[in-house]
């Protein structure tokens, strides 16, 4: 396991479990407690998944102890909107079956964000949450926390990947030491149909999967591969026995594109 340190301190593994699209009865449970049985102990999941209950219970079946394990949700639109982001924080808590949260995000850039930050920072000032943090800001948004004079979150997860690798925002967010979390590492697939993560995982005796995932890693990024498929679980875990090379990275650095797979945060409408 690799992991990054925030801002406050706090150890964040560099590979986690997504739960997008995860339904919380019939997968939710049986994935997230097969996640952890391969070595996960960094699970992602939102409000707005509906599999918070299907997480909790996979976790109870693992026999994982609730301190060992990091996990995240985040508050949803509707809810910031409404200015009910320490409700839904509880809501969260309690379908989650637990006390507290090691990360919480606000899930988009909408309107009400400033207002739930501030209730994110009491929150995370009582000693709530572990760490704070936000997800698809911009830079103008994060700035906008700053002119107000709030805490700089300590993470931002965004729609991240060689194919989007948002080098402006990256160093923008290194520079403001806030960690950034990459959602759909794996290009929704996309990474298939490309022939140099073959080729690269040829040379490398790995998978191209392993390969995208590795490239993350080596740039210092948090990623949160999803599947529910118990022997692609295994191989996006399987990340941590080999390192990219200058040649490597090269190759995957000329396959950005700048194209989104996922909404521009500017132009959201949920």
């Amino acid at each position: 396991m690799q992991y990054a340190k925030l801002s406050n301190g706090v150890t964040i593994p560099q590979i986690g479990f997504g739960v997008w699209q995860v339904d919380e009865e019939t997968e939710a449970p049986a994935a997230v407690a097969e996640a952890l049985r391969v070595g996960y102990r960094h699970i992602d999941t939102a409000a707005v998944y509906k599999n918070e209950r299907g997480v909790a219970k996979g976790i109870k079946e693992s026999g994982v102890n609730r301190e060992d394990l990091f996990l995240t949700s985040k508050v949803w639109n509707d809810d910031i909107r409404a200015g009910r982001t320490k409700e839904a924080f509880a809501e969260s808590l309690e379908r989650l079956e637990t006390d507290y949260l090691d990360l919480y995000l606000i899930h988009w850039p909408v309107e009400g964000y400033i207002e739930a930050w501030k209730a994110m920072v009491e929150l995370y000032e009582a000693g709530k949450i572990k760490a704070i943090g936000v997800s698809n800001f911009k830079e103008h948004h994060l700035d906008t926390l700053a002119e107000e004079g709030l805490m700089t979150p300590m993470i931002n997860q965004v729609e991240l990947h060689p194919q989007l690798p948002q080098h402006e925002l990256h160093e923008y967010l290194q520079d403001h030491s806030i960690q950034v979390e990459a959602w759909s590492p794996l290009m929704q697939g996309k990474f298939l149909e490309i022939n140099d993560f073959k080729e690269i995982a040829e040379k490398h005796g790995k998978s191209p999967s392993q390969v995208v995932l590795r490239w993350h890693l080596d740039n210092g990024i948090v990623a949160l591969p999803k599947s529910v498929t118990p022997e692609r679980i295994a191989e996006n875990f399987d990340v941590f026995d080999f390192q990219l090379d200058a040649d490597d990275l090269e190759k995957i650095d000329r396959l950005a594109t700048d194209v989104r797979l996922g909404p521009d945060p500017d132009e959201i409408d949920f």
